[in-house]
């Protein structure tokens, strides 16, 4: 890898850089997820058009938490409380596909080598 510099396998090839508007039929709490999580996926640039459908469905899942835990402030109810552990459970697995965890922005970038060969200085 003489000369050239490794691409990731994350790479900003097709990201987007414009954040779309959210979806229309998200839900207004779908929709403040949407608005409030978007700006660090384009800038950090590792969202494409084919991760739009996650990002809905991480949106649709914080939003429905959110609304649950309202309706649960005015009065308990359990199978409520297990629908809401269902959508943050959701929620936070589709956020570490997405980067949106501290862990998950953590981990560090698989390198793609492009050379059939070890190109390591260390190799024998």
């Amino acid at each position: 890898m003489k000369g050239r510099k490794p691409s990731t396998i994350a790479s900003t090839a097709g990201a987007l850089t414009k954040a779309p508007a959210p979806p229309a039929w998200l839900s207004p709490d779908a929709k403040k997820e949407w608005k409030r999580c978007i700006r660090p996926l384009i800038e950090r640039r590792i969202l494409t058009q084919s991760d739009l459908g996650q990002l809905e469905n991480y949106c649709i899942a914080q939003g429905r938490a959110r609304e649950i835990e309202r309706t649960l402030q005015a009065a308990f109810s359990l199978p409520l409380c297990r629908a809401q552990d269902k959508a943050l459970a959701t929620a936070r697995q589709i956020a570490a596909e997405l980067g949106l965890t501290p862990m998950s922005r953590s981990r560090p970038t698989m390198i793609e080598d492009d050379d059939s060969e070890d190109s390591s200085d260390l190799a024998l």
